[in-house]
């Protein structure tokens, strides 16, 4: 930029000594003064811009630095937050595997309230079946939810309403929940049932447990007795090899858990509800399986 002003100052200069010039020379010499200003005024707003970018790394390398000195805090806070997840999901695996390993014959509930539940799934045969032996209500996939989707049938939330009521009653209030999701071996192909987020059969039987869970507590169960998860199709009540077994598989379980609840009770809560009920026949992909006749569900 110096060695361009000095240069206009010298075509100026230059003007001043050789006296009259020809008007065509003139315009020249305009001209080029009118360039090299032009030039210096560009290269004086490139550096004005230069400067201000190298302020601006400047300023973000400072807060870089001031930052780095939070980054394993971040670090260790993330993997804080992993292990206590991974603390409750092998909790709720150990409880469900005490459920289903109690002892076969008997009850594990108090004969009361396991009267209470078999006359509730007595009622509702085609939607609910109860393991007195194990302390389990299962809800039938088919019929409790509309096909690939995790939205509960009107049908099946007055259902659940009515089991609402019996787990809020004196014989079971203090127990606490395990909602577990569980799906068939087919795998989720329906372009519309991953749009909902189903995007595999964890993620079905997981959010269909959830659903399940909100039902409850918009009933009144305190959330803090409720406990969710999804298993996909890894723990089947029967074979896959049939479409019969496969229904079978499709559920949502209610596990009551003889453990009692050391929080406050406390209720409330919302759940989404639409659709109508379907035959139960649908409740995965339309698809087809050879030898087993149409798969449901998904």
């Amino acid at each position: 930029m110096a060695r361009m002003a000095k240069l206009i100052g010298t075509v100026v200069l230059g003007i001043a000594l050789t006296g009259c010039v020809s008007q065509e020379k003139y315009n020249a010499l305009k001209l080029d003064r009118d360039g090299l200003a032009e030039q210096l005024a560009k290269s004086q707003s490139d550096a004005s811009s230069a400067r201000a970018e190298a302020d601006s790394y400047k300023n973000q390398l400072a807060l870089l630095n001031q930052n780095g000195g939070n980054l394993q805090g971040l670090i260790s806070n993330l993997q804080q937050q992993n292990a206590s997840l991974q603390a409750q999901n092998d909790e709720l695996n150990r409880k469900y595997a005490e459920a289903l390993n109690r002892p076969a014959g008997g009850t594990a509930l108090p004969a009361p309230l396991s009267n209470e539940l078999q006359a509730f799934a007595n009622a509702n045969p085609e939607l609910v079946d109860f393991d007195a032996a194990h302390g389990i209500v299962k809800f039938k996939s088919d019929v409790t939810f509309a096909s690939g989707s995790a939205d509960v049938q009107p049908k099946a939330k007055e259902a659940i309403s009515k089991f609402a009521s019996i787990l809020n009653s004196p014989a079971a209030s203090g127990y606490e929940l395990l909602v577990a999701g569980h799906t068939d071996n087919t795998r989720v192909v329906n372009p519309n049932t991953i749009k909902q987020g189903h995007l595999d059969n964890w993620y079905l039987s997981s959010h269909r447990a959830i659903t399940v869970a909100a039902e409850l507590r918009n009933d009144k169960v305190n959330p803090q007795r409720l406990g969710c998860v999804g298993y996909a199709d890894q723990r089947p009540a029967a074979s896959n090899n049939t479409s019969t077994g496969q229904a079978q598989n499709r559920r949502v379980e209610v596990l009551i858990l003889p453990t009692t609840v050391h929080s406050t009770i406390a209720s409330g809560g919302e759940a989404p509800a639409k659709s109508s009920k379907k035959a139960p026949a649908m409740n995965k992909d339309t698809s087809v399986q050879v030898d087993r006749g149409p798969v449901l569900n998904k």
